[in-house]
């Protein structure tokens, strides 16, 4: 059988790309963190090119898919997606991200992880964090049966046959159910969580029925009446995601970057990935062909079929990719550079099997990983190890491993804490969940752990971020490795109040200032000296900055990446005034590095609040610069946005912003307006963020300048309970209570008053209650905070 090839990559998410499948040769579905849906369609061949379209966008991240072939009452069939939001929508193909969705399957209570459509296609099931599977029929679209009986998150469900569904849990324990909801066996899977579940082809050589993938790296082959059959060794770390293929053969894809072959228990080809995770795998039942999702938010085909290949130049492309990248130390486990074997060793040795891994010094000191490939018989590149980014290469030991970080958690009164490994290559998410696991706790603490870990890490990230904006996040493009500002992700962590434990501290009112400033500095540096060049090209020399100017933004830059505080720099005088001349003055298209730049300024130099612009001060000069205005450019919005909120780390930016204050919440309304009827989750999120500012600067210094400070009150009151009230997205919801919170419960009775009957506060508090964020424990207490203030 011919190796598997790149057939085509897929670049058009804006985070990790955490679900695939492939219903036929023409079309291919993904789901990602970035909160949408997209369609690939075949557009032309050979070699295979393929356009998207947004089926649909949700609020938070989505993360499974699945496909309900054409039927009478469904010509196109459905795509379903489920995520964090709680919610499975049901959509046509043709349907756009704007247009209804043909059903929303409501009663999952917390993040839905896993869809499959029964081969009949008479009903679906479903299986989430909240300990529980569901059966869906096709057309009702209510909860026939609650599959109960699990004992933590259901990671995967198989609908096996018309009359068979299996669910893997992370109790460790597969269950069959018939689908009239009566569990008819259990079998433990070893003693780790079950994540992929795939039906076996009856022509595969085992006899086994169904296959599991493992935290352990074990695919294990089972028989419908829990006979262990066969297990399948070969990945390094976490197995995510299986496929059957028509041949029989099965697919697997994991945390070690690949994606591997199995023809009976053997291991015939390995796929590495130029990235830290491949999320999903899923096949084409027709071609054979398969499909991949992985966090470097690519979406990759590969083929069999030379006809269905990429073009000889693309293939090399992607084997280049995977050579030049960097693997996390912790992913190879401890190396002893004095007993490696140097390059010398790949032309004398070969490997014992598919996908062994030989690591070799090499004469610069540095280590390379490679793989055997038994189809070519030679070692093949992979990569280059690496120590993990924010960790310094010094490294904490745990259980015979090392990690960037141990944390002692401590969980109850008077018991020694529990240690938390954590590596800065790992999801939050991921890593929180094997802890919770580890230590059988409740899985209610989910979303604590994993916001406890981003806070402690201070935002590191060797991978992809665990959570991201919607439509527009990564602003650059093409250029996937920046996110200005740093992802939703890391925003949340770093600067929102953290969530709750139980019992829970009173949150409110909030007395810190929140602040933005994570960001990739070379990054931006090396952006502007990439636009000033297509500025001095298409505008003139007037605008671009000459090489005297580029230098001194380049040493800003540096100096901003080396120091958090820059209040008696010698290079702001001259650096401060050429940035916000990019941020001002360039194309709009081409501000965004300008307009972040501005943004870590705001927090790291008094001098950028305090000097003037052309005669104007910094806010009355970036609004008049139109970066509100329609038709709104997003990104442009929303670092403004972040960079106003920032200003509240400095005397001098309270000062201004307090004094600019009405110019500042005229240009955010207008920012909502021109974003749309759905407005940008991140420009949402930063509005909030700025909100609960000024909700502390009214409520703690800003209280000596009354009756001022009681009118501004009632003017974000105003404002922030428009936005909770019509606002899905969790974050956004949950920082606006909190400023909401922060002035009811610290500007006294008159506002308590005008909360109450002029704004319908409790209206509000009950319609968020309702809603998806409000089952959320941390939006949940911060609403009984409110009410208890009331």
């Amino acid at each position: 059988m011919p190796d598997f090839k790149i057939s085509a990559s897929l670049e058009g998410h804006g985070d990790d790309v955490r679900a695939v499948a492939f219903p036929n040769p023409n079309v291919i579905l993904s789901a990602s963190r970035d909160a949408t849906v997209r369609l690939w369609k075949l557009v032309s061949s050979p070699p295979p090119a393929y356009d998207y379209t947004i089926t649909a966008h949700g609020s938070a991240f989505i993360n499974t898919l699945a496909y309900l072939p054409p039927s009478p009452a469904y010509p196109e069939g459905l795509i379903l997606s489920g995520g964090q939001d709680t919610i499975i929508e049901a959509r046509q193909p043709s349907k756009g991200a704007a247009d209804n969705a043909d059903a929303m399957l409501l009663g999952h209570g917390h993040n839905v992880c896993a869809l499959d459509v029964s081969p009949d296609g008479q009903w679906v099931v479903s299986g989430s964090w909240d300990s529980t599977a569901r059966l869906w029929k096709v057309g009702k679209w209510e909860a026939d049966f609650v599959l109960n009986g699990h004992e933590a998150s259901v990671w995967a469900v198989l609908a096996y046959d018309k009359d068979t569904i299996i669910t893997g849990c992370a109790d460790q324990m597969i269950r069959v159910f018939n689908t009239s909801g009566t569990l008819l066996g259990s079998v433990r899977n070893s003693n780790d969580v079950v994540r992929g579940l795939c039906k076996v082809p009856a022509s595969n050589p085992t006899g086994a029925q169904f296959a599991t993938a493992s935290n352990d790296g074990i695919i294990r082959l089972f028989t419908l009446q829990g006979d262990l059959v066969a297990s399948l060794h070969g990945h390094e770390s976490f197995v995510y995601s299986l496929a059957a293929l028509p041949t029989g053969e099965l697919v697997s894809a994991g945390e070690d970057r690949t994606v591997r072959v199995w023809n009976g228990t053997q291991c015939v080809q390995t796929i590495t990935h130029p990235a830290i995770s491949v999320w999903s795998v899923a096949a084409c039942q027709e071609t054979g062909d398969i499909v991949t999702g992985a966090s470097d938010r690519v979406t990759r085909v590969f083929s069999r079929s030379p006809e269905r290949q990429a073009a000889p130049e693309v293939i090399q492309q992607f084997d280049d990719a995977v050579k030049g990248s960097s693997i996390p130390a912790e992913q190879v486990g401890k190396v002893n550079k004095e007993k490696l074997p140097g390059p010398e060793f790949l032309q004398q040795k070969s490997g014992t099997k598919e996908g062994q891994v030989q690591m070799i010094l090499q004469g610069d000191g540095s280590i390379t990983a490679h793989t055997w490939s038994s189809a070519t018989q030679e070692w093949i590149a992979v990569g280059t190890v690496v120590d993990s980014a924010g960790s310094s290469g010094r490294k904490t030991e745990y259980h015979g491993h090392d990690y960037d970080y141990v944390f002692d958690v401590d969980i109850e009164d008077g018991k020694p804490p529990l240690k938390l490994p954590y590596n800065v290559s790992q999801n939050p998410y991921e890593a929180a969940t094997k802890f919770i696991q580890d230590n059988e706790l409740p899985i209610s603490y989910l979303d604590q752990v994993a916001n406890f870990i981003i806070q402690n890490t201070q935002g590191a990230t060797i991978g992809q971020s665990s959570e991201l904006a919607a439509e527009g996040a990564d602003p650059w493009g093409s250029d996937r490795r920046y996110r200005p500002g740093d992802s939703a992700a890391a925003e949340n962590a770093e600067n929102a109040p953290p969530p709750a434990p139980e019992p829970r501290p009173q949150v409110l009112p909030q007395k810190t200032y929140l602040s933005i400033r994570s960001a990739n500095l070379k990054v931006i540096a090396k952006k502007v000296q990439e636009l000033n060049e297509k500025v001095l090209s298409e505008v003139g020399k007037d605008v671009a900055l000459d090489p005297t100017e580029l230098e001194a933004v380049v040493a800003l830059s540096k100096e901003l990446e080396s120091s958090q505080k820059l209040a008696d720099s010698p290079v702001l005088e001259t650096g401060v005034p050429l940035i916000y001349k990019i941020a001002t003055t360039w194309p709009v298209a081409n501000r965004l590095p300008g307009l972040d730049l501005l943004r870590l300024l705001a927090a790291a130099a008094p001098y950028t609040a305090s000097t003037e612009f052309n005669g104007e001060d910094l806010v009355s000069g970036i609004i008049s610069s139109g970066v509100f205005d329609s038709p709104l450019n997003v990104n442009n919005a929303m670092l403004t946005i972040r960079m106003l909120a920032n200003l509240f780390e400095t005397d001098a930016g309270r000062a201004l912003a307090n004094n600019k204050f009405d110019q500042i919440a005229a240009g955010v309304k207008s920012a909502l307006v021109n974003s749309g009827q759905s407005p940008n989750r991140n420009i949402t999120i930063a509005i909030t963020t700025l909100y609960i500012n000024f909700a502390v600067y009214v409520t703690s210094e800003g209280r000596e300048q009354a009756p001022e400070s009681s009118e501004r009150g009632f003017a974000l009151l105003e404002e922030l309970t428009k936005i909770v009230s019509g606002e899905k997205d969790s974050e956004a919801v949950y920082r606006g209570l909190v400023a909401l919170g922060t002035l009811v419960k610290a500007l006294g009775e008159e506002v308590k008053s005008a909360a109450k009957e002029i704004y319908e506060i409790n209206t509000v508090l009950t319609r968020v209650s309702g809603s998806a964020s409000g089952k959320e424990p941390r939006v949940k207490g911060i609403v009984e905070e409110i009410r208890q203030a009331l």
